[in-house]
């Protein structure tokens, strides 16, 4: 996937930290143009270019334009009811689970930060068992993308972690840290400037290629439990 143009301008973080300042719904109605031209249209060019770009990186995964998260914040269950979100992101599920149950590839923009990374963030307790169960019964190969050179200069695998290794899997054993874990990430945070460079959607890829088999490696215990889905 060779160098191209697509990507955010100096107007998608003007229009984000103006919509820090102003997250109201007259506002936002009043410069919505904007946000359609400088937020959505190139995170939308992104996706597309992405999606030519998968086959090679990550062939079980899928971009589409509902890889975009909505800027309409949910509310209902929150003390905080500001109505929008003040970054942008999509996220990257297997082709065959819901968005909530498949580690994916998923980046951000927000008006102080570029976030580029995936994993798995909110796995269900019996996501957790089948991955956790995949990590024992493959040791060698997790070892060999957890604690890859490349994964180490993105800071490695991390998540909120149990106190103790989980019921039914040895305390001594040797991936003992990583069956801990209550979520499984890889990321990268950088300064939103970074989006701006001509460069972006390169360094954007090289980071997805590079967490792509570890999200493949979540994803086989989850795609071969769950149902077929047309």
């Amino acid at each position: 996937m060779p160098t191209t143009s697509v990507g955010f301008t100096k107007d998608t973080l003007k229009f984000l930290r103006a919509l820090k300042r102003h997250n109201e719904r007259d506002w936002f109605n009043a410069h919505k143009a904007n946000y359609e031209a400088h937020v959505k249209a190139p995170m939308l060019a992104i996706i597309k270019r992405l999606a030519t770009g998968f086959p090679q990186i990550a062939p079980d995964l899928v971009a589409s334009p509902r890889s975009m998260y909505r800027i309409y914040r949910d509310t209902r269950f929150s003390p905080d009811k500001t109505p929008y979100k003040t970054h942008v992101s999509a996220a990257f599920s297997h082709q065959r689970l819901l968005k909530n149950e498949s580690a994916g590839l998923y980046f951000h923009l927000s008006p102080t930060e570029l976030w580029i990374g995936g994993g798995l963030y909110a796995p269900q307790t019996p996501q957790l068992h089948r991955i956790r169960e995949h990590i024992v019964a493959n040791l060698q190969r997790f070892g060999s993308l957890a604690e890859s050179p490349a994964v180490k200069r993105l800071g490695g695998v991390r998540g909120e972690r149990l106190q103790r290794v989980p019921r039914g899997f040895p305390k001594d054993h040797k991936a003992a840290d990583y069956l801990r874990l209550k979520q499984y990430l890889i990321g990268d945070q950088l300064d939103a400037e970074k989006a701006l460079s001509p460069r972006f959607y390169d360094m954007l890829v090289r980071r997805f290629t590079t967490i792509a088999p570890f999200i493949h490696f979540l994803n086989a215990p989850l795609a071969a439990a769950a149902p077929f889905r047309h």
